[in-house]
């Protein structure tokens, strides 16, 4: 057994199974961890937006190079949270990204290549999960919850992106960081003489 980020006890084996994400910050975090757990008992939360979802890598430590190589050519930019809808596919609920979509999007598109590269089972849609893997008789129930809850929320629904992390899964469903890449800087504005 080994601790994850927040030094929760780790069980199984790492499987080889990536994603790189942004992490929001507290209050914003706090909130949709909570609410993810009062949706879903049980499950592990740490709220992000994901980049590139969950795939197998060939080789893992040029995937982190070529991830950290290109987060550097995009800049920080900012995300907001939009309004609470589901994937009626998959049976997920999840918080819509209101801006900052169309940076991931693109930030996905590019970096879904070379050592990253997998053929996703569904086109890229930038969200945040609030409750996937429950009985779907409690659809609607969950859902009009989390619409409740998001609705009382006072706090801050936005993050300035300034980086990423590289995680892999484990068997026990943990999620650890390996990695952080940096967003690129903007560029210098040019100073008059």
């Amino acid at each position: 057994m080994s601790s994850d980020f927040n030094g929760a006890v780790l069980s199984g084996e790492r499987l080889n199974q990536f994603a790189l994400v942004v992490y929001f910050p507290d209050p914003l975090a706090r909130f949709l961890d909570d609410l993810r757990l009062e949706l879903v008992q049980g499950c592990r939360p740490r709220a992000h937006v994901t980049v590139l979802p969950p795939r197998p890598l060939d080789d893992v430590e040029a995937a982190a190079e070529q991830g950290r190589a290109m987060a550097m050519d995009f800049p920080p930019f900012e995300i907001e949270a939009g309004d609470v809808d589901i994937f009626s596919q998959t049976n997920v609920i999840y918080i819509g990204v209101r801006r900052g979509a169309e940076e991931l999007r693109v930030m996905h598109d590019a970096m879904n290549n070379g050592d990253l590269a997998y053929k996703e089972p569904y086109p890229y849609h930038p969200h945040i999960t609030l409750a996937q893997e429950f009985d779907p008789a409690e659809t609607a129930r969950l859902q009009v919850l989390a619409e409740r809850r998001w609705a009382e929320y006072r706090g801050p629904r936005t993050l300035h992106a300034e980086r990423l992390a590289f995680v892999q899964n484990t068997a026990g469903q943990c999620w650890l960081d390996l990695a952080e890449f940096e967003l690129g800087a903007m560029s210098p504005v040019a100073r008059c003489k």
